[in-house]
């Protein structure tokens, strides 16, 4: 089955035409109901346009996803508003069945077809939904689909009413899409690849979940891998176990595991993926079939560090709040997502978190670019539990863990997802924070026991043996010394030993630092800003036992507490870049404070090009493997005359190297442009020098 971002490529759909055949790498524009009827599922885009209002009296076209808070007239609105479309439902759609997928309401939908109410997903903003349309559907005919949205600030979810410090923007904020399938299908499908010691190869945990909404009857499963970038075939068969489907069941199975010989590892500088594809099949004939994009890698802790595929890694990375750009908010295209994404690889960045759950297209870009990514669920800050005495309320903990659910349902296969983040800056010793955290610890580990849990704490300046943090896979410290902490550098030192004694057994994340312009007597902006950022650096490399760092922010970011401007532009200035993507002169020092290396110099001696380079020997600091070491020549108005390159040897942390290149003679050059490059393309380091 072809993934949407591919369909959309393929087709171009944004309304009711471009249907695709789900089990087939061929796609159908025909409206004709036989072939319909003959495929085994489609997915159909309803992006585009649909009406809108906030009184059901008054309604506008406009372009979902979408949120009303980037309307001049509506962006101080919190609470209901509604969308509206016609869909037309072909004759040949009957007998099967038919779903909305919603990848984003916020925070509350209810969802009505033809005036009846379908279903409904409250108060989780965030995480992606189902609604079946099938029993209230009119075919050959026009249906009227209607979402009531609601982004009221809520007591009883997370975040919780005006806790959080970003856009509370309202809305169909991310794609939408309809899922026409038989009536026994597979809902989705869960991927465990867990290499053995010696990677010689990989156990492949499969879990299913199917639905059948017809009647009774016996069913098999056939599989294949194929790796994702040259579709060469690793795995094909048939599971053995037939599978008993009752009339209305929905079952989770999990079939026997696969052996993937030979596993290609899935890093930051190698993203490989590998796709599974599970084929449905009754007596004979295919009902159904649905794909996933997975990679085989393995992350563990020992004693203080982070190992990647068994090699020890110190990560650093730029955390980006979402939904910022002013002309999209929270609805933001795939364009803008790939933007900013390409951007923080420009950055350095392998490693980041976010505070919230993320839109897919993140997630697909993270596995493909090499991001290793912490998801969290939106739980932010001590407010989160006022009023309560030693237990979280029974709303706030129910709804914490539907959302950890549904976040984890969804983003499982990913490699790129280091990490479960449980919350944020809840104050850890507080005893109902302390206990929301363990209970969503408890619970995680038990919906994937084989990935990392942990939580950004605020509370370790005083007793950190007393934070909930004690209980987590690694130590991650929002740490604002010069900033929100007072004190000086050398305070955050003595602090972050404190820590280290109280945990010494586990790596530490500084998972925020940096410096905000939140107040108004902090006038200091983009120069303290990178001060912070190297003297922070400075103490990190002194312990290594810090094996991440997680610079806030990559953007300035709107917030609907924000300190800054007006309207749609209410902001934090925090960023190295502003709302709009321009950077700051800080962009270039983040970069070089990202980057692996810690030299690269370059010298000409007559026709002679020597280059000398070092690997950092900590944060971050990792091997470097297939890294292209390219020099470009520039004559007068900019034009390019000679290039050459070489594939560096593989170096380790710490690490040195040189090479000479020879430049041909006689050209008429004016500079010469340096590169390390990585395996993904992007750039780690550049240097340029004068040709005379």
């Amino acid at each position: 089955m072809l993934s949407r971002r591919n369909f959309l490529k393929h087709t171009g759909a944004t309304g009711a035409l471009g249907l695709l055949p789900a089990a087939s790498f061929a796609v159908n524009n025909s409206n004709d109901d036989t072939k319909i009827a003959a495929a085994p599922g489609w997915q159909q885009s309803l992006d585009g346009v649909w009406q809108f209002s906030t009184d059901k009296q008054h309604w506008q076209a406009v372009t979902v996803p979408h949120t009303w808070q980037i309307m001049p007239e509506h962006v101080e609105h919190f609470g209901k508003a509604w969308y509206k479309r016609e869909c037309f439902i072909p004759a040949g759609w009957k007998g099967r069945v038919v779903r909305a997928e919603f990848e984003a309401v916020y925070h509350s939908a209810r969802v009505y077809v033809n005036g009846v109410l379908a279903g409904e997903h409250l108060r989780k903003g965030y995480t992606a939904f189902f609604i079946d349309l099938t029993p209230h559907l009119q075919y050959d005919r026009n249906n009227t689909l209607e979402v009531e949205v609601d982004n009221a600030f809520d007591d009883n979810m997370l975040p919780r009413n005006r806790s959080y410090d970003w856009a509370a923007d309202g809305g169909i904020t991310r794609p939408v899409t309809l899922h026409v399938t038989p009536v026994t299908y597979l809902e989705n499908i869960w991927v465990a690849a867990l290499p053995d010691a010696g990677f010689q190869q990989a156990r492949l945990k499969i879990k299913a979940r199917l639905a059948n909404k017809g009647k009774a009857g016996t069913c098999h499963l056939r599989y294949e891998v194929t790796e994702e970038d040259t579709g060469r075939q690793a795995l094909a068969g048939s599971f053995a176990t037939p599978l008993q489907l009752t009339a209305g069941e929905v079952r989770t199975v999990e079939p026997e595991a696969l052996l993937l010989p030979d596993p290609r590892l899935w890093h930051f500088d190698a993203p490989r993926l590998y796709r599974l594809t599970l084929h449905l099949y009754q007596d004979g004939d295919l009902l159904h079939s649905y794909c996933s994009t997975f990679g085989v890698r393995s992350i563990a802790v020992k004693d203080t560090g982070f190992y990647l595929n068994g090699e020890r890694v110190w990560l650093m990375g730029v955390e980006r709040m979402g939904g910022s750009n002013p002309l999209y908010g929270m609805a933001e295209p795939g364009e803008w997502i790939r933007h900013d994404h390409d951007d923080m690889k420009k950055l350095n960045c392998i490693f980041t978190r976010v505070h919230w759950q993320q839109d897919k297209r993140v997630l697909d870009y993270c596995d493909r670019h090499g991001i290793l990514i912490q998801l969290e669920v939106p739980t932010w800050g001590g407010a989160t539990f006022e009023g309560m005495k030693d237990q979280p309320s029974a709303p706030i903990m129910q709804n914490g863990l539907e959302q950890l659910e549904e976040l984890i349902e969804r983003e499982y296969n990913h490699p790129c997802v280091f990490s479960w983040g449980l919350c944020n800056e809840i104050g850890g010793q507080n005893p109902p924070a302390y206990n929301f955290a363990a209970n969503m610890l408890k619970a995680a580990k038990k919906l994937d026991p084989y990935r990392l849990c942990s939580y950004a704490s605020n509370s370790l300046q005083q007793t950190p043996g007393k934070d909930v943090s004690g209980l987590m896979d690694f130590v991650e410290w929002n740490e604002y010394y010069g900033s929100w902490y007072k004190g000086t550098v050398e305070d955050m030192e003595r602090n972050l030993e404190a820590i280290h004694q109280a945990f010494p057994d586990k790596p530490i994340v500084i998972s925020e630092y940096g410096w905000c312009r939140c107040k108004p007597e902090r006038k200091e902006g983009d120069t303290r800003l990178i001060s912070i950022l190297r003297s922070n650096n400075e103490v990190f490399r002194r312990h290594d036992y810090v094996s991440g760092l997680i610079f806030f922010s990559y953007n300035d970011y709107r917030t609907h507490i924000g300190d800054k401007g007006i309207g749609v532009l209410k902001q934090r200035v925090h960023g190295v870049v502003d709302l709009y993507g321009a950077p700051r002169p800080s962009w270039e020092v983040l970069r070089a404070e990202s980057s692996p290396l810690s030299t690269l110099s370059a010298g000409l001696e007559g026709q002679q090009l020597a280059v000398k380079l070092a690997t950092r020997k900590t944060i971050p600091a990792y091997t470097l493997r297939k890294y292209i070491l390219r020099w470009i020549a520039y004559g007068d108005q900019e034009v390019p005359l000679e290039t050459g390159e070489i594939v560096l040897p593989d170096l380790a942390p710490g690490q040195a190297f040189e090479h000479t290149f020879r430049l041909t003679e006689g050209l008429p050059l004016e500079r010469i442009v340096v590169d390390v490059v990585r395996g993904t393309g992007f750039s780690a380091l550049s240097v340029q020098i004068p040709a005379s």
